[in-house]
């Protein structure tokens, strides 16, 4: 068994100025190319108007109903002080998050039955990278 820690820099092209990327079987296909095995797999954007999230991927409606939610917490116009114009994209970041993890076992990502991981835009469209790491041992 070796133990090893690898990364990788993917680019996410988001097609709207809010949408839910589903790339779960991104990180997978990435998991399966470097022999991973047993451990964790970290992902992060390094987006301060971007956020990571797993949840339900088997019906669409879901996402459809967090982005719609996070526009009523933090509307697109609203009396916000930074003034580049998408304040509401930095507080959908920050509730959201930058970063998620799973356990990896057996070369394969611990999901539940419908959960997929998400990149949420709230700025888009744009180019996003996310960092895929993994710690763990390889076969």
């Amino acid at each position: 068994m070796n133990r090893k820690i690898d990364m990788e820099i993917s680019q996410i092209r988001t097609s709207a100025h809010s949408c839910a990327v589903d790339f779960t079987d991104h990180v997978a296909t990435r998991l399966r190319e470097k022999s991973a095995e047993n451990g964790i797999c970290l992902i992060y954007t390094p987006h301060t108007t971007a956020g990571l999230t797993i949840n339900e991927g088997a019906d669409p409606n879901v996402m459809d109903d967090v982005l719609r939610t996070l526009d009523t917490i933090a509307p697109w116009r609203g009396a916000y002080k930074h003034t580049e114009g998408n304040s509401a994209a930095h507080i959908k970041a920050i509730l959201v998050g930058g970063s998620v993890q799973v356990i990896v076992d057996s070369g394969k990502l611990v999901l539940g039955a419908w959960e997929r991981i998400f990149l949420l835009e709230f700025d888009g469209p744009r180019t996003r990278k996310i960092f895929v790491q993994f710690l763990g041992s390889q076969a």
